[in-house]
């Protein structure tokens, strides 16, 4: 009677491939090309996979996701305020949307096409005869405003901001909820220059946005119990621009950081058994409010 030769154990993904090596959960012959690496020998492809699908994914302390520390809505904000100011100088009719405006000693730009879009305009009449602002239904003006800029250095300040804040922030909170407090932070600020600037006057910038990170990145570092003291004299110095230097909407940034503050409140104060709840409910009644006021603005300039 002959005894059949002992058989040699083949990867169950590559049958012709030899393997001495077993897959650790389930017990399956893997070859080099299928090993992942484990606390404890190695896994299958498909045991990884199972295993990832059962393992909650890392959150923050507010309930964001972990991947926010890649701050990739921080440069996709970036990337989306410097397209928007190639559109704007594209569309310069009169050659100054890089310098030449009134602010900084002239270093800012005047106004595009773009700008007169875009910007924040309660209500006037344009050199063509036309009506134009929020109060003539154009509200988009409210949201757009925050991605336009008078010329390079405006730019340029405003983005070096959102780097050094958003990247923290955004590492704090996660995408979605830094995107909300960025959203609203310059909704906040743009409801805030349509109520207390004239409404013939243009206003526009993401400043009112990045006043609200300034104010979010206090109250979450508070919260987390991190010391403040060098985010405090970037603030004041800020606000001293705001005051003393001609063509800066003083609403807009103050509005922005009012609001911004208001907005991290609720991100960091929600309690953490309906804390995703009361964040979208409490993001929400903001806007809210900030959409009454701006109509309450509409019927005074129109009556």
């Amino acid at each position: 009677m002959s005894e059949s030769p002992p058989t040699t154990p083949v990867c169950y993904r590559h049958p012709g491939r030899e393997t001495y090596v077993r897959c650790t959960r389930c017990d399956r012959s893997i070859c080099p090309d299928c090993m992942r690496e484990a606390s404890v020998g190695f896994q299958c492809p498909e045991c990884v996979n199972e295993g990832r699908r059962s393992v909650r994914p890392a959150r923050t302390a507010f309930g964001g996701g972990a991947a926010g520390r890649h701050g990739y809505v921080t440069k996709a904000l970036i990337a989306i305020n410097v397209l928007v100011m190639l559109l704007s100088v594209a569309a310069d009719r009169n050659g100054d949307a890089i310098v030449g405006g009134s602010g900084f000693g002239g270093l800012l730009g005047g106004g595009t096409p773009l700008t007169e879009w875009g910007a924040v305009l309660g209500l006037a009449r344009f050199p063509d005869g036309t009506i134009g602002g929020v109060a003539d239904g154009e509200w988009y003006r409210l949201v757009t405003a925050m991605f336009l800029h008078f010329g390079v250095i405006h730019l340029l300040l405003n983005m070096w901001a959102l780097w050094v804040l958003g990247r923290s922030l955004e590492a704090n909170l996660g995408r979605a909820r830094f995107l909300a407090l960025y959203l609203i932070s310059g909704l906040g600020g743009n409801v805030a220059a349509y109520l207390f600037t004239e409404p013939n006057r243009f206003a526009a910038g993401a400043s009112t946005a990045v006043f609200g990170l300034f104010a979010a990145l206090i109250v979450i570092e508070r919260r987390m119990g991190r010391d403040i003291s060098q985010v405090l004299p970037v603030l004041v110095i800020n606000l001293v621009f705001t005051f003393t230097v001609p063509g800066i909407s003083i609403p807009g940034h103050l509005g922005g950081l009012a609001i911004g503050g208001l907005m991290a409140l609720v991100l960091a104060y929600a309690p953490r058994s309906r804390r995703t709840l009361v964040q979208v409910a409490g993001g929400a009644v903001i806007v809210a409010a900030l959409l009454g006021l701006a109509l309450i603005r509409t019927a005074v300039l129109l009556a």
